[in-house]
């Protein structure tokens, strides 16, 4: 196999297997709606395989960030569609990541009287908000009742992203956001049915992932995870504990028929990523993670030694607007300045230049 060979992911047809990783880039102002510089970033990369454009939350509770996107008012579903219109002119193919912060958040970004996650336990450090940081505060401990709405948010968004035109949806498990934090033991000190045993944290991923894929069909959805990434204070310290989450997560994923499993991991080609990809029993898409940059020669690697199917690129991508062109020609990338990562305006966002100069 080739890093620019096509493949089929579920419901996708992909021409080649570099994806664009999903980046925060908080560039969809305070009503979260992704307007025509949203619209024209992601089209400018629409030769890549697959887009999954950045964490977009299924509702106000649920918003980490200042500037973030969300698919939760008939707004946002139509800046949405604005996004999917540009990129399928260019002949691409994107996906949106429903994210859920969770406790990683503040009532001043959330606009609300409160935020989220299993246990009633802050996250450390400090949120950024439009007025600057402010400590995390201490989050509400979701009742049953309301583990049942907060799956309900994410069928909801997804069905808001197929009615918009994108070509699926990603759910967020990852990174140290709300369904993670149920999977994390340094998260969820929970007694009941949502806590405890690895089958029980695993619980709402499999949940929202089942009912998400009911409502828009299995093959346009991927599941996003990062085992033991320990960020956020997710934290998954005990190897054994982590073996047995993921490995029974990923069975139960199994017979869903998704698209793809996404893994952030640092090392793709061992022994536990592999053998989730046996249990997980489809596609699978690896991304080396926040503290390694991926580069050709490893992505090629990767496709080429059987290791993954797809491999999700950061940081080039967001340089690089044209990166499978400037890969599969062996020509040199455009580096990142990463001070225009995150603003408002188009700087560091659509004026990285291509190989033809535009």
């Amino acid at each position: 196999m080739s890093l620019f060979s096509p493949v089929t992911l579920g419901d996708l047809t992909l021409p080649n297997r570099i994806v664009m990783a999903p980046l925060t880039r908080t560039r969809a102002g305070a009503d979260g709606v992704p307007g025509p510089l949203v619209a024209e970033h992601y089209a400018q990369r629409a030769s890549l395989g697959l887009i999954v454009a950045e964490g977009t939350y299924p509702s106000a509770e649920s918003r980490s960030y200042p500037g973030q996107p969300g698919l939760v008012t008939a707004e946002q579903q139509e800046g949405w569609r604005g996004v999917a219109d540009a990129v399928h002119a260019r002949g691409g193919r994107i996906v949106v990541q429903l994210m859920n912060g969770g406790r990683v958040s503040h009532t001043d970004i959330t606009g609300t009287d409160r935020i989220v996650a299993p246990s009633a336990i802050a996250v450390s450090g400090e949120a950024h908000t439009a007025d600057g940081k402010k400590p995390y505060p201490v989050p509400h401990a979701l009742t049953e009742a309301e583990i049942g709405d907060v799956v309900a948010e994410f069928v909801a968004a997804a069905r808001r992203a197929v009615d918009a035109g994108l070509d699926g949806v990603e759910v967020h498990s990852a990174n140290g956001y709300l369904l993670h934090q149920f999977l994390a033991p340094g998260s969820n000190r929970r007694e009941d049915a949502w806590g405890g045993s690895p089958e029980n944290r695993a619980r709402l991923t499999v949940e929202v992932a089942r009912a998400v894929a009911a409502e828009i069909g299995a093959g346009r959805v991927g599941v996003r995870i990062s085992p033991a990434h320990n960020i956020q204070d997710a934290l998954e310290t005990d190897p054994a504990d982590v073996e047995a989450t993921y490995s029974h997560l990923a069975e139960s994923l199994q017979p869903l028929g998704l698209a793809y499993l996404s893994v952030l991991h640092a090392d793709p080609a061992g022994e536990f990523v592999q053998g989730l990809r046996k249990r997980f029993g489809g596609p699978l898409m690896v991304n080396t993670g926040f503290a390694q940059v991926t580069t050709r020669e490893e992505a090629a690697g990767y496709v080429a030694d059987g290791v993954a199917d797809v491999v999700a690129v950061g940081r080039a991508v967001m340089a690089n607007p044209d990166l499978p062109a400037r890969w599969a020609g062996g020509h040199p990338e455009n580096p990142l300045d990463p001070t225009t990562s995150y603003g408002t305006g188009p700087e560091g966002y659509t004026d990285y230049p291509t190989l033809d100069g535009n």
